[in-house]
C-alpha cells in the first residue's frame, strides 16, 4: 500500500487513490499490506467478529443477524438485505470504484478480469460471499484508467478521529472541467455507509453540464444515498454521506 500510495505518477494522475490508501490503517500496516488484501479486507462488525453473538448470516449461514436491531451506529444503510447490514470497511477500493477500475485474477480456471464495481457482491441472502473468486484464486493486478476525472480526483473519510479509524462516511470524487468551468464528466462513490463500495450515478448526472461551484456541489451531493434503509443508530449516516460528498467535489472542483 505504501509503495503506490507514495509513487509521484500517482500522486499526480489518480490523487484519489493516493489519499484512500494513506487513510487507511497506520503506516506500519500499509509498509506491509498488500493492494489485494487490502480489497477482500473483511467487515469490521461486531457481531461478525465476536462469536459470543451467535446471530450472524455473514459468519454462519441462517443464523440471523443480530445488527438489524442492535447496535448497528456503524452498519451499512445502503446495499443491505434482510439477512445482513454489515458495512464494507475498506478506503481504496471506494477510490478504484469511482474511477472505473479493473481487477485482474488468476486461479484454477485461468485468468479472469472483473470491473470493480462487480467485484463486491451485495449481501442479498447469501452475505457470507462478498466477491466472485473462487478457492486458490488469486488477484494479481488492478488497473486504473488514466483521465481527466482520474487527475483532478479526491477522497474525503470523516471518522470519529483523525487516525486508525474507519470510516463514518467518505466519498471519492472525480470532475473533468472545460475551460469555462462547466462539468463535462463526474464520477462519485460513497464508503462506510453501505454494503459494498457504492457507486452514485445519480449524483454524477446531477453534475453533468452544470458550472462547477459549491451551490451545485451541495445540490448534487443532496442526491447521494436516495436509496438509504437506515435502522436504529445509523440514520446519521444519510445526511453525513451527502455532506462528504458535497464537500469532496468542492475540494476537487478547486483543485
Amino acid at each position: 500500500m505504501s509503495d503506490v500510495a507514495e509513487q509521484p505518477a500517482v500522486i499526480e494522475r489518480w490523487p484519489a487513490v493516493s489519499q484512500a490508501l494513506l487513510k487507511g490503517a497506520s503506516q506500519q500496516l500499509r509498509n506491509m499490506a498488500t493492494i489485494g488484501g487490502n480489497l477482500l479486507q473483511r467487515t469490521r462488525c461486531s457481531y461478525f467478529r465476536d462469536p459470543v453473538y451467535g446471530a450472524c448470516n455473514k459468519r454462519d449461514p441462517g443464523s440471523g443477524c443480530a445488527a438489524l436491531d442492535g447496535e448497528n451506529r456503524t452498519h451499512a444503510v445502503l446495499g443491505t438485505s434482510e439477512h445482513c447490514i454489515a458495512t464494507y470497511p475498506g478506503d481504496l477500493a471506494v477510490a478504484l470504484v469511482a474511477l472505473d477500475a479493473v481487477v485482474h485474477t488468476r486461479g484454477p480456471n485461468g485468468q479472469r478480469t472483473f470491473p470493480i464495481d462487480d467485484f463486491f457482491l451485495l449481501p442479498g441472502d447469501s452475505p457470507q460471499r462478498e466477491h466472485p473468486l473462487v478457492w486458490g484464486e488469486l488477484i494479481t493486478g488492478v488497473e486504473v484508467p488514466a483521465s481527466a476525472v482520474a487527475r483532478r480526483s479526491h477522497y474525503l473519510k470523516v471518522r470519529d478521529r483523525e487516525s486508525y479509524e474507519f470510516a463514518a462516511a467518505s466519498a471519492a470524487v472525480g470532475l473533468d472541467l472545460a475551460a469555462d468551468g462547466t462539468i463535462r464528466a463526474a464520477r462519485v462513490a460513497l464508503g462506510g455507509v453501505a454494503t459494498k463500495p457504492w457507486r452514485e450515478p445519480t449524483v454524477e448526472a446531477a453534475l453533468m453540464g452544470r458550472y462547477a461551484d459549491e451551490r451545485v456541489f451541495r445540490e448534487a451531493g443532496s442526491l447521494a444515498a436516495a436509496d438509504a434503509r437506515p435502522r436504529g443508530h445509523n440514520a446519521y449516516k444519510v445526511e453525513l454521506a451527502r455532506r462528504t460528498v458535497a464537500r469532496a467535489l468542492t475540494i476537487a472542483g478547486g483543485r
